[in-house]
């Protein structure tokens, strides 16, 4: 069993995450022979080392694609660099790499939050590489046959981990081992194993190293110093590919002049690449321009975030709000939009949202003096319910949206009507009834969906509606624009606009967007939809606008709304092992869609299909990985059920990952959850992880911890406040500056006086807003304790957590 302390340590968790734009390329090189790509379509990739876990869409002939995709995605393990590959699209042959863009992780801190150009570098197999591998070296002095003294080196290559997929299977790998130096290569190889991407060879070299007296030279020497000083034990992994030739995996050197004699030198490794790649000019082939975020947070056992979550959460108390935390938080990341939303995410999970939300929009209308001006600009109340709607509404949007934003997409028909830009042969009066169609279909779409709209959007909605009513109390039409400003012009026509983008990707994912034409037809019907929702268009259609927004907006209980209908939390190609086969071949994977809802778990032979099985979540005792050894197969979980474990195989980590995280959660509080799991499979009479031979045996490694959150918001209560914690601590000085300012507010007592700093932060009540920055200060410092606590525990340089960087070629 485990300590209070092992276990507090067991829920420390490491979180990393990207998030970014594939924006576009320019200058793109040829491919084959002069101005190839003119005749090519292309995409972009994006892997983990040289695992890829995300693919644009293909763009249309052309040396200068704009690809404009958004992305984002949790990544589940630790990795070297993070690549961006262009390629040319092949007809009757494999695709054509064009060139890729490789950042190691320790730079990505350097490109984080930035939009820059990069200069596309060849693709190189000898620089493909990933993996670590595990040594032992160890020098010793001999007596040689002549009775002089001399060093042999003994070296022992004892494993490998996470090697690459060779074709999307597992390697052959074997390894190679020489000592190098200006005159000599001694080399030796070890035995080739089969199908696994962690290779356990233990196997053992040695080699001399100092030469006996023997040796015929000018002088003779039973040890040359200079020698060690220029030898060096190279690694090399090497996939067996039998009848073609073997594939480089990659290699780490040695020098041997770090080991002492009699000691020996045991550590983790990571593979480098040859360094003798191309050696063409990066400006040959072109450009990608990238956005990028990098996230990476170590989250803390949830008791240490107790008293910043209640300073956050008693933010709507406060008077004024000005002078709350989270108004701080706010104020402090004004210019930051993402900065916002974790505190958004932790007051939708306590239920404190609307309060808050209705308290700060309070504070923007009483700035507010034009009633045409209502919520328009960028303020802390806009962002946060943007962020709430893009939370809260995902499903809302889907079913509003997607049956007729596939309809548009399919038909494609033209809807220019701006004269210069119609191309010939095109009639602009056909063209603008063909947008008047799509517009009536996606206005029609929008105002009969009051039923679905989420009871907290509607909550919100209310509030709004009575502040400004309260605060424009002459003007009858407030009542409705304080509401359309979000739901027509920040809501609806922001997902018609891109319905690709990252805010809606889950919901409304990769449409052909490519395709200029269908691009323009739903910038057209965006803008037409904020004009309708601004009410600048027939009056018929502001009453059915006004009507709308009374159903969203009013008092009656919006209860119906919270049916609880089967919500699609994750769907997705997979390979599934036929259940209940003895038989281990290939044929036995089969491509199946499997489909995960808050109630049930189903696959389909193709997405659309009838199920082929259904299992309900309350039946799932466990979700947990499956060891690689089981099938030969990476990236692959097991659903535990009472009769038979579901296998299945994910396309990529970034994949396997969410399925376990949203099935883990769906099945967390399950009566029949099991606390222990066998990792690998049972077959030939006992269970190949611990060798039980009794089909029913209990687990023999303990479930892991699924920690607590809201599906259905998709909302981690401790990641929320560890980034919090993390934005504010690396923004100290403008906690300072706030302070100061306080300070000096509350001190003099003069009249109020306009500086630079001043205006930066609201501040109504000095007194109370510099007391609950100190609080922050307070909380801030003792989560500082705990990470310093922790931290000061870290991985031993050159352990599997923490692998040495060889030297490079």
């Amino acid at each position: 069993a485990l300590t209070m302390a092992e276990e507090d340590d067991a829920r420390i968790r490491i979180l990393q995450s990207l998030r970014g734009k594939i924006c576009e390329a320019k200058n793109l090189g040829p491919v084959s022979g002069p101005n190839r790509l003119k005749d090519l379509c292309t995409f972009c990739t994006i892997s983990l080392d040289q695992e890829e876990v995300f693919r644009t869409k293909v763009f249309d002939k052309s040396i200068t694609p704009f690809y404009g995709e958004d992305f984002f995605f949790e990544i589940p393990r630790p990795f070297q660099f993070l690549s961006f590959y262009v390629y040319a699209k092949g007809v009757f042959q494999r695709d054509l790499p064009v060139g890729k863009v490789s950042i190691r992780k320790d730079d990505l801190c350097k490109y984080s939050g930035k939009d820059d150009w990069f200069n596309l570098q060849p693709v190189d197999p000898n620089t493909e590489v990933q993996g670590k591998v595990h040594l032992e070296m160890r020098l010793n002095e001999v007596i040689t046959d002549h009775g002089s003294t001399g060093q042999h080196l003994l070296v022992k290559i004892i494993e490998c981990k996470e090697l690459p997929l060779i074709s999307g299977q597992n390697c052959d790998p074997y390894a190679t081992v020489s000592l190098v130096g200006p005159a000599r290569s001694d080399q030796k190889k070890t035995k080739v194993k089969k199908k696994t991407s962690n290779p356990y060879f233990e196997e053992t070299f040695f080699f001399e190293v100092t030469r006996s007296s023997s040796y015929s030279r000018k002088s003779q020497f039973p040890v040359e110093e200079e020698d060690i000083e220029k030898l060096e034990i190279r690694v090399d992994l090497w996939n067996n590919e039998n009848l073609a030739q073997d594939v480089f995996l990659g290699e780490t050197r040695v020098p041997v002049k770090i080991l002492q004699s009699d000691r020996a030198h045991k550590a983790w490794y990571l593979l480098q690449p040859k360094g003798t790649g191309s050696k063409s000019k990066s400006d040959d082939l072109g450009q990608l321009r990238l956005k990028l975020t990098y996230i990476e947070d170590t989250v803390l056992p949830s008791t240490c975030y107790t008293p910043l979550c209640n300073l956050l959460l008693k933010s709507p108390d406060v008077k004024p709000i000005s002078a709350s935390a989270a108004h701080i938080l706010g104020d402090i990341f004004r210019e930051r939009y993402e900065a916002v939303l974790p505190m958004v995410r932790l007051l939708l999970y306590h239920s404190r949202f609307v309060p808050f939300v209705s308290a700060v929009a309070a504070l923007e209308l009483d700035n507010t003096q034009e009633a045409n001006t209502i919520f328009r600009g960028n303020s802390l109340a806009t962002r946060c319910i943007d962020d709430m709607m893009k939370i809260v509404g995902k499903s809302y949007l889907a079913v509003t949206l997607k049956p007729v934003i596939d309809e548009i997409c399919d038909s494609n028909k033209t809807c220019e009507i701006d004269p210069i830009k119609l191309k010939e042969g095109d009639n602009v009066e056909v063209n603008k009834e063909n947008l008047q169609v799509y517009v009536q279909k996606v206005f029609s779409s929008i105002t009969q969906s009051s039923s679905n709209c989420p009871p907290l959007m509607c909550d919100v909605f209310r509030s709004l509606r009575h502040l400004a009513c309260k605060r424009f109390l002459g003007d009858p039409h407030v009542q409705y624009s304080a509401v359309s400003s979000f739901v027509f012009l920040r809501f609806f026509a922001v997902a018609v606009l891109s319905p690709h983008s990252l805010c809606y990707q889950h919901v409304l994912p990769h449409y052909p967007l490519c395709d200029p034409e269908i691009a323009r037809t739903l910038t057209l019907i965006s803008k037409t939809i904020q004009t309708l929702g601004s009410w600048g268009s027939l009056s018929k259609k502001v009453f059915i606008c006004f009507q709308f927004l009374d159903e969203i907006s009013s008092n009656v209980s919006k209860e119906s709304c919270r049916q609880e209908d089967a919500v699609v939390l994750k769907e997705g190609e997979v390979q599934k092992r036929t259940q209940g086969k003895k038989n281990f071949s290939k044929r036995n994977f089969k491509k199946r869609w499997l489909r995960v809802t808050n109630r049930e778990l189903s696959y389909h032979k193709r997405k659309g299909k009838e199920a082929l099985c259904t299992i309900s979540v309350k039946n799932i005792q466990a979700v947990e990985k499956l060891d690689e050894s089981a099938f030969n197969r990476k990236n692959m979980f097991q659903v535990v059920l009472s009769e038979k474990p579901l296998y299945v195989q994910a396309g990529n980590c970034v994949e396997a990952s969410e399925w376990l995280e949203i099935l883990g959660q769906v099945s967390r509080c399950n009566e029949g959850r099991l606390t222990t799991y066998h990792s690998s499979n049972y077959t030939a009479g006992a269970w190949q992880c611990c060798k039980n031979q009794s089909g029913s045996a209990p687990g023999c490694k303990p479930c892991t911890i699924t920690m607590l959150a809201n599906l259905q918001l998709d909302i981690d209560c401790d990641r929320e406040a560890e980034r919090i914690f993390s934005l504010l601590s690396s923004n100290e000085s403008k906690l300072q500056n706030m302070e100061d300012a306080c300070a000096s507010m509350a001190v003099y007592q003069g009249p109020q006086r306009e500086q630079e700093e001043y205006s930066k932060f609201t501040i109504q009540e000095p007194k109370e807003t510099f007391q609950t920055l100190k609080q922050l200060r307070n909380v801030m410092e003792e989560l500082q304790r705990q990470h310093n606590s922790r931290n000061n525990i870290t991985a031993q340089y050159g352990s599997l957590d923490n692998p040495i960087v060889g030297k490079t070629s």
